[in-house]
């Protein structure tokens, strides 16, 4: 999710990585006012993202901050440039933990922003454009937000990602969005 987006986090020793025999999708949770991208298992699919090292080792404070996912260890389905061997985790949602994203509680069209330029800047437009078309639940009801973003980690975002989101969404057959008031 924003993990790739490196300017909403402070990890270091960051490295790209493809994580291979999962997709990511957008569900929702009760602990969160928000739903959120996760991963699950999905054969025959592989994911590009961003690798760092747990500062200072500090799992619970990544668990705090990945509240509502599963810490789940997937060494052996990670290709990366990193040193080995190293132990890699990602933080996924079992399936049936969580629902999928309600018209209550769409998903915020700010936060698609900051992931898509997270993507742009790690794996250029072609980047961005797989990493709508390895992520499942585009079908989800989404707020526009941008006037007055509901991400808590949103961050100003370049015009180019704002018009790829707009394509992307409109090219998979995103449903109109609601208005963010």
């Amino acid at each position: 999710g924003s993990l790739v987006n490196r300017d909403t986090h402070h990890y270091g020793d960051i490295h790209r990585a493809t994580l291979t025999g999962w997709r990511r999708v957008w569900r929702h949770t009760t602990r969160q006012p928000r739903p959120f991208l996760t991963v699950e298992p999905f054969a025959d699919c592989a994911i590009d993202g961003l690798i760092a090292h747990v500062p200072g080792g500090d799992w619970v404070a990544l668990d705090n901050r990945a509240a509502g996912y599963d810490r789940v260890l997937v060494t052996d389905a990670v290709f990366h440039p990193a040193p080995q061997p190293i132990a890699i985790a990602t933080y996924a949602v079992p399936e049936g933990k969580h629902a999928r994203p309600t018209q209550d509680l769409p998903i915020a069209l700010s936060y698609v922003d900051v992931v898509v330029d997270g993507y742009l800047r790690e794996f250029g437009e072609a980047g961005a454009i797989n990493f709508f078309d390895t992520t499942a639940g585009w079908d989800a009801p989404f707020v526009d937000d941008r006037a007055a973003p509901r991400y808590s980690r949103h961050i100003p975002v370049s015009a180019q990602a704002t018009a790829l989101v707009d394509a992307q969404m409109h090219r998979l057959g995103v449903p109109p969005l609601c208005d963010g008031d």
